[in-house]
């Protein structure tokens, strides 16, 4: 394995450097280097220049994705350059710092090198770069990141064509357009389109318009399907994005975004599986080493760890980490995921796991609504939507957002419409608390003066979600109908008791989720 390297150059090796340098690279100046190298600098003027006087950052990690360095008090770095001169040379964004971004608001913190550029394939790759350039320069401007901040996730957007591209803008983000809560960045946790890597840039458009700095996770229906090996299938994504693992830091925690969408082909059978890799996991046991291990550290990746052959091997490397949490998608439900001791977690420890709701519910597919935009409610009954997730020093709190409905709407009350007074004892109370985790109190109450009473956490299919598949099934294109019900992992139930009220009568849920944060929803039900 080749170490982390923590390099200084040598005083008339920086007299010799010239202040002046492009956004990214310099000028190629004779043969190709041994060495690849550059400076990380706070770009005074947003120009994406180093211009004199543009001081050096010390301190900022910057990668190959194999090795990890930082930069010396002048700002300078170096790394060994490749042998197979196909490398992704990228910086850690340190807090208080911004990297550039793009005119749909991906941030540029990396310079892909690729002499050649990306091997054919049915969606181009990265354009032919030509030599290393002289200087690889990686600009920066000072930015304040409060402690306490929020952010937005997506699960799965996962648009098939430009029509679906149209349901994600109506649908999601323009009712979040100046409505997201002061959020300080997006990520799209994989699957950021689906199989048609020619709908991203027209995508990359729509998201783009919540003016917010949007980070990306690599999917399985992100990749360049065509590709002979797994180092080729994301060159499509590098394009766009850049490498498919990274770490970047915002206010006082540290985030990791990871690749555990395996690609493997033989002959003409290919397919994907659930894995990190040696490679990124050695990676990742240097950038956590360079982490204080009393910072927050978020790791981002597209199959649940549940679903991710090595995942052992990532609990040994973030074991002694006392707050550490993770998030996914690709499940197309919601779930949290509590892994302990029998999962290869630490004695004593326990790792939170979110499977994050998608952004694109169930495919879009179900019914279309009044708009014309399918309803595509996931499998598990809950509505398709996102995640604001708050951040606070090593804390964290995550609140479940419904594609354009209130913020209250949390849950879902099942319960007869109207029942005679002698069959009310027994009749079953069902609710459907979306972000609901194991660690939720429910509960409920009959009437205005009734007391609260606990409700049983259960493992069964949504009903009303098994009426709309079934309703859905005579559904014609361009609309799907709804793929097959699931047990869900947040339903709670009840019996109601005996009442002697009779007429409208509230029945009232409360839930209180495992961040304190307490939600009701009242229902009425006519006894007659």
């Amino acid at each position: 394995m080749r170490i982390m390297m923590e390099r200084t150059i040598p005083i008339l090796a920086l007299l010799a450097v010239t202040a002046a340098g492009t956004a990214w690279v310099a000028g190629t100046q004779g043969t190709a280097p041994k060495m690849a190298k550059g400076y990380v600098f706070e770009d005074t003027n947003k120009n994406g220049r180093r211009d004199p006087g543009e001081r050096g950052i010390s301190g900022v990690r910057v990668s190959d994705q194999t090795l990890v360095t930082v930069t010396n008090r002048e700002g300078y770095w170096e790394l060994p350059l490749e042998a197979d001169n196909d490398t992704v040379y990228f910086i850690t964004k340190p807090r208080g710092y911004r990297s550039p971004v793009n005119e749909d608001n991906l941030p540029r913190f990396f310079y892909s090198h690729k002499p050649a550029g990306s091997p054919k394939s049915n969606y181009p790759g990265v354009n032919p770069t030509g030599e290393l350039p002289a200087y690889v320069n990686f600009p920066l401007t000072p930015s304040k990141e409060p402690n306490k901040f929020k952010a937005l996730f997506f699960g799965d957007t996962q648009p098939r064509d430009l029509r679906e591209v149209d349901y994600i803008r109506r649908d999601i983000v323009e009712p979040l357009i100046g409505n997201h809560e002061n959020s300080q960045f997006g990520v799209t946790l994989g699957d950021i389109v689906f199989d048609d890597l020619r709908v991203m840039p027209a995508l990359n458009k729509t998201i783009a318009l919540l003016d917010l700095p949007w980070f990306n996770v690599l999917g399985n229906h992100d990749i360049n399907s065509d590709a002979k090996t797994d180092e080729h299938s994301d060159e499509t994504f590098e394009r766009f994005y850049g490498p498919n693992y990274y770490s970047f830091e915002w206010g006082p925690v540290h985030f990791v975004v990871m690749d555990n969408v395996k690609w493997q082909r033989e002959g003409d059978k290919a397919g994907y599986t659930g894995e990190f890799g040696a490679k990124q996991l050695a990676w990742l046991k240097e950038d956590l080493r360079m982490t204080p291990k009393g910072r927050l550290t978020v790791f981002m990746m597209h199959i649940p760890l549940y679903g991710t052959a090595d995942r052992e091997a990532f609990f040994d490397l973030i074991g002694d980490r006392p707050y550490a949490m993770s998030v996914s998608a690709h499940q197309h439900f919601q779930q949290h995921v509590f892994f302990d001791e029998k999962d290869g977690v630490k004695p004593g420890k326990e790792h939170h796991h979110v499977v994050n709701v998608t952004t694109c519910g169930s495919w879009w597919q179900g019914a279309p609504d009044e708009l014309g935009i399918p309803h595509t409610t996931m499998r598990d009954g809950a509505p398709n939507g996102y995640s604001i997730f708050t951040f606070d020093g090593t804390q964290y709190g995550i609140e479940y957002r419904a594609a354009r409905r209130q913020t209250s709407y949390q849950m879902e009350i099942h319960s007869p419409a109207e029942i005679e007074a002698g069959s009310v004892a027994g009749t079953q109370l069902l609710v459907n608390v979306f972000g609901g985790t194991a660690k939720s109190k429910v509960e409920f109450k009959i009437g205005q003066t009734g007391a609260w009473q606990t409700m049983t956490h259960t493992s069964i299919e949504d009903p009303a979600y098994v009426a709309m598949a079934e309703a859905d099934k005579t559904l014609a294109r361009p609309y799907r109908p709804l793929p097959a019900p699931m047990k869900s992992h947040h339903i709670w139930a009840a019996p109601i008791p005996r009442t002697a009220e009779r007429g409208l009568i509230p029945v009232s849920v409360r839930t209180t989720d495992m961040f304190g944060q307490t939600y009701v929803s009242t229902k009425g039900m006519l006894i007659k």
